[in-house]
């Protein structure tokens, strides 16, 4: 059977006979079902490893250190807090913090308590924020004292009964902690004047809360765990219903894809920069690691790369997950650039397209292949991944594609009539497994939009499936551009243009063109003055096909508008 004659009929035998036998490493099973039957919920897995490594120091931030032990503590201390002010299993309690060291203790505490988790951007405005408690019902708040201003401005309307205030020292511990928050209040002025009569101060609640016992409550796979908001890029965010089976899926899938190749006998360092709000961070950090004891070392402000340098310069880490804009950003500290990464193994690239210029210069720089995968909120996140060999690293590496579905999980491509595409054929990416979500929260008709009766959830992404089972990620249908009847993904030509040396930043939008339906234009942040419409032109004329080369070309001084995740918005650069 050649890869040719390969039709979407065949999928199902290729998959058994030639992707997994020949190419996933040795060690990851096909099949997790056997292993995901064994739990029960997110924090009873928790519990497990946290029993398991109790003496670890598990979660850094600052320098400052608390054990695996310690943190289940906490966790159950806030859960039996909850149950105490009459939060009932199936409410949900609100998170809105950076990363920090209370992030796991409210995050576990809330799921023992069988509340839903609802994960909130600190970064929204007053009208995001209360779209986001209007639309979830939560009923608790958790919040950063920074971000606390936002509140008091959007609870109006809300179902919010109490709202916990704490500061980023308050699990520190001794005169640090107290130093720590009384510095970004009272000297870098980042905690704006609030009023929030009634609110909770966490390390006051705490104290009680030690003295509490928590009640066990009823759980079972398919109850919600999180309601896990999409970032809203193209339209108003609704809330991703991720079970516990869900999350108890990807993050086994992630372990067996790649915990059994490092050596769990001492901690494994692991870089947190991604917010522990975001799902890619919240599933490949904070619970897929702490299965080997990691030691995540939170980063609060990943965009600041001198701060992170020193949070970093004394740290020893094995791993790190990023986006290409962090990366990007990190390589432009030369201290950075500088330390020492012989500890460093595997760095895992996610959230967005990684650009093969990025991941040259990443792996240049740091002696570690950058792993690409792909996932998005709905599959809890990860849906593929990248090769990873430990032992043989010179077959690992950026290589243009997501890598290989995960175990227990399948992947098609549909053609635009519904019906599946063939190998080596594009087609919009679906995707089954036991990751994929429950649905949209409240909205019924949105969920029948993506996901099928069997299944099926469509994600909207444009791939193909290579004879060799690794699918590449073209673009997003809806950034899709269309210049006389030609389909354009805006990923190609960025990639394009970020491997020119003067070029910072750049995306690729359409615009509306009378006689072409679209024009393409470029927004490009240059790395120096000297840089200009016509080199950028010539560039993509020598690599790209006439209809796909750039017809304006607009150059910005300030960095390109991002989500707090990094994600480039598009939509803001049509105009």
């Amino acid at each position: 059977m050649s890869a040719v004659t390969d039709s979407a009929d065949d999928l199902d035998q290729l998959w058994a006979e030639r992707f997994w036998t020949k190419f996933y490493h040795k060690g990851v099973p096909r099949c997790i079902e056997d292993e995901l039957a064994r739990w029960t919920s997110v924090p009873q897995l928790f519990e497990a490893d946290a029993l398991k490594f109790a003496d670890r120091p598990g979660f850094v931030s600052l320098g400052s250190a608390v054990t695996y032990g310690d943190m289940l503590k906490a966790a159950k201390s806030f859960g039996a807090w909850l149950q105490s002010i009459g939060v009932q299993p199936g409410e949900r309690v609100a998170l809105m913090m950076p990363n920090c060291l209370q992030y796991p203790a409210a995050l576990f505490g809330a799921l023992f308590a069988g509340a839903i988790v609802v994960n909130v951007n600190p970064l929204y405005t007053p009208r995001e924020l209360n779209h986001q408690l209007k639309d979830s019902g939560a009923v608790v708040l958790v919040v950063m004292d920074m971000f606390a201003a936002t509140v008091e401005q959007a609870r109006e309307g809300t179902h919010l009964r109490d709202v916990v205030v704490t500061a980023m020292g308050d699990m520190m511990g001794g005169l640090k902690g107290v130093a720590v928050s009384a510095m970004m209040r009272h000297v870098q002025k980042m905690v704006p004047t609030y009023r929030l009569p009634g609110a909770h101060r966490w390390t006051r609640l705490m104290a009680k809360a030690r003295r509490m016992s928590l009640q066990p409550a009823p759980i079972s796979p398919e109850d919600i765990a999180f309601l896990q908001y999409t970032g809203g890029t193209s339209g108003v965010a609704k809330g991703a219903m991720l079970t516990h089976r869900n999350i108890l899926a990807n993050t086994i899938q992630g372990r067996v894809w790649l915990l059994d190749q490092i050596d769990q006998t001492r901690p494994l360092g692991n870089v947190t920069m991604l917010p522990l709000y975001h799902i890619f961070s919240l599933t490949a950090n904070l619970m897929m690691f702490t299965g080997a004891g990691g030691r995540n070392i939170l980063i609060a402000n990943p965009r600041d790369a001198k701060r992170v340098e020193w949070i970093l310069r004394k740290e020893r880490f094995v791993a790190m997950t990023g986006l290409n804009t962090l990366f990007v950003s990190l390589m432009k500290s030369q201290a950075f650039r500088d330390r020492d990464f012989s500890d460093l193994k595997l760095t895992i690239a996610g959230g967005m397209a990684t650009q093969s210029v990025v991941a040259q210069e990443w792996q240049a720089v740091t002696g570690a292949p950058l792993i690409d995968g792909y996932g998005l909120t709905e599959t809890s996140p990860v849906v593929c991944i990248g090769r990873v060999d430990l032992e043989h690293p010179e077959g690992m590496g950026f290589d243009g594609t997501v890598g290989l579905p995960v175990p227990s999980t399948e992947v098609r491509m549909r053609r635009e009539d519904g019906s599946w595409a063939g190998i080596g054929e594009e087609g919009e990416l679906h995707v089954r497994g036991p990751q994929v979500m429950l649905g949209y929260w409240k909205r019924p008709d949105e969920t029948a939009r993506v996901l099928s009766d069997d299944g099926w959830l469509a994600t909207g992404d444009v791939g193909v499936m290579q004879a060799d089972g690794r699918v590449r990620l073209v673009d997003r249908i809806k950034d899709m551009i269309l210049v006389s009847g030609f389909n354009v993904y805006p990923g190609e030509i960025e990639d394009v243009v970020a491997s020119h040396p003067l070029v910072e930043e750049v995306a690729a939008v359409g615009v509306p063109d009378a006689a072409q339906g679209e024009r393409i234009k470029i927004v490009v942040v240059p790395r120096s003055p000297e840089l200009t419409k016509e080199m950028l032109i010539a560039h993509c004329r020598a690599q790209l096909t006439g209809y796909k080369v750039p017809r304006i070309v607009e150059f910005r001084s300030e960095p390109l508008p991002k989500t707090a995740v990094g994600k480039v918005l598009r939509r803001e650069l049509r105009g």
